[in-house]
């Protein structure tokens, strides 16, 4: 029902045909379970939500169209100008659907949608970022207020942060969330922290966040490239039959537990660069698994799935961003405390500046970081 609604417009109305066939394209998908993309996972999410009764409030600099052009939850006449939002017509007496496109100044806008998520509780609050690497002008908000409001005041917030994290040779302004420093300020189960692969994945963990009996803080390093990489899609079963993984194993059938040689753990886009190595280079002994949540991190879970990979002596971190950045310092120590010694780390050497500006540089070391993963 929700995917139908969102292609349909009231009597009269003239949306952009370019817009239209993208979203007839996701609704043809999503009947032919060809495959689910990014941004109409985000609008099952929303939408089941709403029908539920629960409302939805979701800020950012174009957080109506979305910055890679994705969610169009917004629509406007050709001729009048009109605006058609719709997830506010799914059906009577649903919950209220939110989105603002906010102002560019990222301290007051993530400080009042804070202030919004204390305040109202039941609502889905969510902030995004144009690019994950302006959050650092709110870095007041979430030193003083997101990592800690709870330890020193006992006030809870759920509020959602989506910042869009990824390595695509955009340069050192358009690459890096800093993911560190979140992983930094993470302790007592103070926040999530989380760098998913998949759109049911990105489902689940949306909704999680208002089904729970507590409220906590997500951050959630939002995909770039990801949105349209033709892998990068989930089945209609994912979403009714599965829930939210904090840690992926490696699904690929040619891979043999018992014999796998080497195990490499990496969080994000990276994790389709490696299998796209692998799958070039006919590679049979290498595990790919996936950190979906680094906090809290799953530690039984992640100490199960190694086992179960007996005769693999080569553990490898990899990850895009230099060595001095990303999860590799969050999680070497959480690693040797597993496996009893220091993981083989795979990624860009230590840097000042979170990416390069060349995009032929860029290139070179994203070959020679996957390359190093799986074929040191």
């Amino acid at each position: 029902h929700i995917a139908e609604q969102l292609v349909k417009f009231p009597d009269g109305f003239n949306p952009n045909k370019k817009i239209i066939r993208q979203l007839n394209t996701k609704l043809k998908a999503f009947n032919a379970d060809t495959g689910i993309d990014w941004g109409m996972s985000e609008a099952l999410a929303f939408g089941s939500l709403l029908m539920e009764g629960t409302p939805v409030r979701l800020s950012g600099q174009d957080s109506e169209r979305g910055t890679f052009s994705h969610r169009h939850s917004v629509l406007y006449d050709n001729e009048t100008r009109e605006r058609y939002v719709p997830l506010l017509d799914l059906k009577q007496g649903q919950a209220q659907f939110c989105v603002h496109n906010s102002l560019l100044s990222e301290a007051a806008v993530l400080g009042f949608d804070y202030g919004y998520s204390l305040d109202y509780p039941q609502m889905l609050s969510i902030w995004e970022a144009q690019f994950g690497d302006f959050v650092n002008g709110a870095q007041v908000i979430i030193d003083q207020f997101l990592t800690c409001s709870e330890s020193k005041w006992g006030r809870l917030s759920g509020l959602v942060m989506l910042l869009p994290h990824g390595y695509e040779g955009q340069g050192p302004e358009h690459s890096s969330a800093r993911l560190e420093r979140f992983l930094q300020g993470c302790a007592e189960n103070n926040i999530q922290v989380c760098n998913l692969t998949t759109p049911a994945q990105y489902f689940h963990v949306l909704r999680r966040q208002m089904k729970r009996e507590f409220k906590k803080p997500l951050v959630i390093m939002a995909p770039k490239s990801l949105l349209r990489h033709k892998d990068c899609v989930s089945s209609v079963a994912d979403f009714t039959n599965n829930t939210f993984w904090s840690i992926l194993d490696d699904a690929d059938e040619s891979v043999v537990k018992q014999t796998t040689k080497r195990i490499v753990l990496c969080s994000g886009k990276v994790y389709y660069d490696l299998c796209g190595y692998r799958v070039a280079n006919q590679l049979k002994d290498s595990a790919i698994i996936r950190i979906e949540q680094f906090y809290p991190l799953n530690t039984e879970l992640l100490e199960q799935i190694i086992t179960n990979y007996p005769k693999a002596k080569d553990i490898v971190w990899c990850q895009e961003e230099p060595k001095n950045m990303g999860g590799w310092t969050f999680m070497a120590p959480r690693l040797m405390e597993l496996i009893k010694r220091l993981p083989r780390y795979a990624g860009r050497a230590e840097a000042a500046s979170p990416a390069v500006g060349s995009l032929a540089l860029h290139k070179r070391e994203q070959s020679a970081l996957v390359a190093n993963a799986l074929n040191p």
